[in-house]
């Protein structure tokens, strides 16, 4: 099946209220131009000099999200045109986006990541830093960031109960969270090999790369 049927069967299946960000980092300009083509305009990447090489050449309607690790000192090179950041699992990253904010004039959208895998390798806060988090940015607003909601990523496992329980996890938090900050709306849980029980629990947002453009090397 090719870019443009894959993603035309993978937006079949989701809810209205479901957005799809298509993960793109490492592939070609030329596979995100067959998604674009087919209407899709949300892509996910790594690795900010990469995604920050296709901003610079690809449409500029383009809503580029960073779902990996973000380093502190690379935040600068995306500041100018970041949709949304995933993966903020730390209150020092929190600062210097904003600061990366205030630079650019623009208030950058950001999710923090909660660990709520099994798995050491995955980053996050725990139940008891994103409680801290929020109580700071209640008592230190931070005005060149917005709190969207929450992202996490469950075990890599098959087995499935493991991963609805630990995406149960994510969205009481993201419950509670809405209770506690304004303009919290999105719940990014779920991608190629669970997006469907992600869904079944709440998920607003999933990501999704290989069932689109095919397998990576």
């Amino acid at each position: 099946m090719k870019i443009k049927e894959q993603l035309q069967s993978l937006r079949a299946e989701l809810p209205r209220q479901v957005r799809l960000v298509a993960v793109s980092k490492t592939k070609p300009n030329a596979d995100l131009e067959r998604a674009y083509e087919a209407g899709q305009r949300i892509f996910g990447e790594n690795k900010i000099q990469e995604m920050t090489r296709k901003w610079e050449t690809l449409p500029k309607d383009i809503q580029w999200h960073m779902i990996g690790h973000v380093q502190t000192n690379k935040v600068k090179y995306m500041a100018p045109y970041v949709s949304l950041i995933h993966g903020v699992d730390r209150y020092k990253l929190l600062k210097e986006i904003n600061k990366q904010g205030a630079k650019n004039n623009r208030i950058i959208n950001c999710l923090l990541q909660m660990h709520i895998a099994q798995e050491e390798t995955k980053f996050g806060f725990n139940q008891r830093e994103l409680e801290e988090v929020v109580n700071n940015l209640k008592i230190n607003p931070l005005p060149n960031i917005k709190i969207k909601g929450l992202m996490g990523m469950a075990t890599f496992t098959e087995n499935k109960n493991q991963i609805r329980k630990e995406f149960k996890t994510l969205k009481q938090n993201f419950d509670w969270i809405q209770t506690q900050l304004t303009e919290v709306t999105e719940l990014s849980m779920g991608m190629s090999g669970d997006y469907s029980i992600a869904i079944k629990e709440g998920s607003t947002m999933i990501r999704v790369g290989s069932k689109i453009f095919g397998h990576r090397n």
